[in-house]
Order: structure tokens, then sequence, then C-alpha cells
């Protein structure tokens, strides 16, 4: 049984690899000749992508209830389907309401085919045992902008950025599709108590969750998301604000991907004995700790900042699916985690903007505001207490 739930693993990893590289990571490469070509800003392509976002927010309860019902096998590779539609009509997008329309279809295709529903579709599988089924899909994951960006740009220089889109749109149908449709088992996996590879499910006992630990993590995950989704826009142009060359820049921010893989396999090697509340704790200061240290270093600290930031952030992409899990279990953890999401979706629309106007006002130091909201974020968790008896591994 566990070389099965090593293919699902795989499987999902895969798809979820392709999902982000396919979407979330696409405007980095076509917004500009996008843009040019049909003539609108590149800012509203960017504000077509950040309609998607939101849709998906106000999605994410729905499809994660409907996950807990039957389970996300279905939802996964209909989600193949939908984002094939999206991409195709995105490639034929000949004017701003074409654009905004492709965006909106991909957005319902976020909602049920990105991490939420991936992290509940496991959760649904194997219960509180899932935490490591979560952290091996998103190690996987955590190289969708390092295949998929190089992918897209070599597409678009050499075809052009609408057959970009189709190709895109047939890796969904060929790859996404098959593996979701023909790895992920139907519904929800084993009766209450019972793991499909024979490991019994930790107890979910009948203590109720801490106080206030809902609004605590929906806290955290907007802090995070806002903090990611700022950096992936904006990180070389901080970096050079902070006196560090274009060059210098660029080569300091490509080290966040190979960081972010770094953290999750400390969370996959060591941390994985401990409470997934401790892994969050340490990575919510990586951060604010990255930020000291180039905003008193100045240039000679870039990398250190990127290997800090990345290193934290990855870690945190897996304590969003597995701080909600031992804390509250595995019962309807698609719908709740559907709703912890909201807040982080819309702040994650809104932070390349918010962030940029930092930016022009503050140069370098817009870092102190996303350092605040590390510490804010650190203090929330440590205000946080997990049951005493139903998590995974030791708490802290």
């Amino acid at each position: 049984m566990e070389t099965r739930r090593r293919a699902v693993v795989i499987a999902v990893g895969a798809g979820q690899t392709l999902g982000w590289g396919s979407t979330y990571y696409l405007p980095a490469i076509l917004a500009e000749p996008m843009a040019a070509e049909i003539a609108v800003t590149t800012g509203l392509v960017y504000a077509a992508f950040s309609a998607a976002l939101i849709l998906s927010a106000l999605l994410g309860p729905i499809v994660g209830r409907q996950i807990d019902k039957l389970g996300g096998r279905g939802l996964l590779w209909t989600a193949n389907l939908v984002f094939a539609a999206g991409l195709g009509m995105l490639g034929l997008a000949e004017n701003a309401l074409g654009l905004f329309a492709a965006w909106l279809v991909i957005g319902v295709g976020m909602s049920m085919g990105l991490y939420d529903a991936a992290f509940a579709t496991l959760a649904g599988l194997y219960g509180r045992n899932a935490r490591g089924a979560i952290t091996g899909i998103t190690l996987m994951a955590g190289f969708a902008s390092t295949i998929c960006w190089p992918v897209t740009a070599f597409m678009e220089a050499e075809i052009g950025w609408r057959a970009a889109c189709f190709a895109w749109a047939a890796a969904h149908l060929v790859i996404g599709l098959p593996l979701n449709r023909l790895f992920v088992p139907k519904g929800t996996g084993a009766p209450a108590g019972d793991d499909p590879a024979g490991e019994p499910h930790q107890s979910t006992g009948s203590a109720a969750p801490p106080k206030f630990a809902a609004a605590i993590l929906a806290l955290v995950f907007a802090i995070t998301w806002f903090t990611s989704t700022a950096m992936a826009a904006h990180l070389p142009r901080i970096l050079q604000e902070a006196g560090a060359s274009p060059a210098a820049a660029i080569a300091a921010a490509a080290l966040v991907g190979p960081a972010q893989v770094a953290g999750r396999l400390l969370e996959f090697g060591f941390l994985k004995h401990f409470h997934p509340l401790l892994s969050a704790r340490l990575a919510a200061l990586t951060h604010p700790l990255g930020a000291a240290v180039i905003l008193a270093a100045g240039a000679p600290a870039a990398s250190a900042f990127s290997l800090l930031h990345g290193a934290g952030n990855g870690i945190l992409t897996i304590t969003n699916g597995t701080l909600p899990l031992a804390i509250f279990g595995a019962v309807g953890y698609g719908r709740r985690q559907g709703f912890l999401m909201v807040p982080a979706r819309f702040v994650q629309a809104g932070a390349p903007f918010l962030f940029a106007l930092a930016i022009d006002h503050m140069g370098a130091a817009a870092l102190m505001l996303s350092g605040v909201l590390g510490l804010v974020s650190f203090a929330a968790l440590m205000a946080l207490r997990p049951p005493t008896h139903g998590a995974q591994g030791t708490n802290p």
C-alpha cells in the first residue's frame, strides 16, 4: 500500500507542478507580450489575473465542501479540463473582455486544481497521516517556476505567446488529466480511524480546538501569502533598492526556488518529528530575520535574504495544509480550508500592487513592512496552543 500512496503523491505532485506553472506563474513571462498584442496595459493583464485569484477565493469553501463529501479525484481532473478551456480562451483573446473572461475561467480551475484542493484530497484519503503526502507534493511543485518559467519563455520566443497558451492547454489534457484521473483514488479513502496504508489515524478525541484557532490561522495564512506574492513580484527590484546591481539582484532572487525546496526537505526529514506548529513558528521568523540582515548590511546580504525568505516560505506552504489538519482533524477539512484561505487569496490578489506602492515610497525600507507582518504572524502562532491529544509529532 505504501507503493500506491507514493504513486498518488507523485501523480498529484506532477499535476500541481503543471497547474501552478501554467497559471500562477504565467503572467511573469507572458504579461508584456500579451499586453502589447492585445493593446492593453500590463497592469490590466495583472488585474485580470487578480480577478482570477479573487474568484478562486470565493469558490474555495464550495470546492472544499464537495471534496469532503465526494473526494477530490473528480474535481482535480475536472480542473484540468477547466484549465485547458481557460488557457485556450486566453490564446484566442483579442481584447480586454476576452482577457478577463479567460482569466476568470482559469480562476475557476485554480479553485479546483491547486494546493487547497490537493491538500483536502489527501486529507480525505489519509486523515491525520496526510502530512507526509502534503509535504511530498509541495516538494515536487516547488520546482514549478524553475521548470515552467524557462519552458514558457522558450515557447514565447519560438512560437509566440498564443501558441504557448495552447501548448499548456494541451499539456493539461495529455498529462494532467490522466495523472489525476488514473492515479488518485475515488472517494475520501478509508473509514474513520483506518489509514489506507495500514496505519491507524491518530485519534481526533473530543477536546475542542484552541480558542480563536481559526482566526489565528486565517491571519497567519493571509500574511504568508501576502509576503510570498509580494516577493515573487518584486524581489529583484527590492534587492536593487538595497544596493545590488541588476545582475546580482537576479542571481540572488534565483536562490529563492532552491531555498524553498531545501526548507521543504528540512520539514520532510527533521521537522516531521515535531508538531507542525513548531515548523510554522520557525518559518515565520525567517523573513523578518532576512529583512533585518539586508537592511543592516545592504547589497552584500542579498543572497542571505533570498535564502532565508525562500526557506521559510517553503515550509509555510506546507504548514498551510498541515496545521489545520493537526489542530482540527480531517473531518470537514476541505470546507474549513476553503474558508481559512479566503482572506489569504484576497490579500494575495492585492499584494503586488500594494507592495509596489510601498517600494515607491520607501525603497528597500518597504521590507520593514513585510518584516513586521512576519513578526505579527510569529506572535499569533506563539499564542496558539494545539490540542494535547490529536497532533502528529511532539508538541512544542
